[in-house]
């Protein structure tokens, strides 16, 4: 039964961390945090790297802490398990937000999927914004039904309004 419930330690943590990563960009990023993020939202980008890449760092370390904790407490104990869904959901960030929606990295440039393009056009319309004030769709996998809807007349040409 051990592996089931790491198993669904990894997923649940993996899921929490789309809360977790909505309200660190709405009220930290988007708040006292703002002088690191606010390159990210800039039109033109003199680097490869901006000050907003420091983010990693800081959601690594709990990641990295609790893989430490989990070998100081053994394998019964859930921190590694915790740690390796943080681990997970931001490797699913770096894949979704840098390589497919910004393109740092020239993979996944194209894409057919309904999913994929909703969360491509929900980036857009956060990027929109170029303060840190009024700003929309602050999570990374989950995007609002209308994205969802849009992204669907885009690829089916539907001229369906729901």
């Amino acid at each position: 039964m051990q592996p089931w419930l790491n198993i669904g330690i990894v997923l649940a943590t993996f899921l929490a961390m789309e809360g977790v990563a909505w309200a660190m960009h709405r009220f930290v990023m988007h708040g006292f945090l703002w002088v690191l993020h606010r390159d990210h939202h800039q039109r033109d980008h003199d680097h490869v790297l901006e000050r907003n890449d420091a983010f990693f760092l800081l959601f690594a370390v709990p990641s990295m802490l609790l893989f430490l904790l989990g070998a100081l407490r053994g394998p019964a104990a859930p921190w590694t398990w915790i740690g390796l869904g943080i681990l997970l959901y931001g490797i699913a960030y770096f894949l979704v937000h840098e390589v497919f929606i910004h393109q740092r990295i020239k993979w996944l440039r194209n894409t057919n999927s309904v999913y994929f393009l909703a969360l491509r056009r929900a980036h857009k319309m956060h990027h929109k914004h170029l303060g840190k004030e009024h700003g929309e769709c602050f999570g990374m996998l989950i995007v609002p039904m209308r994205f969802f809807r849009e992204a669907w007349r885009m690829k089916y040409g539907s001229n369906d309004k729901r």
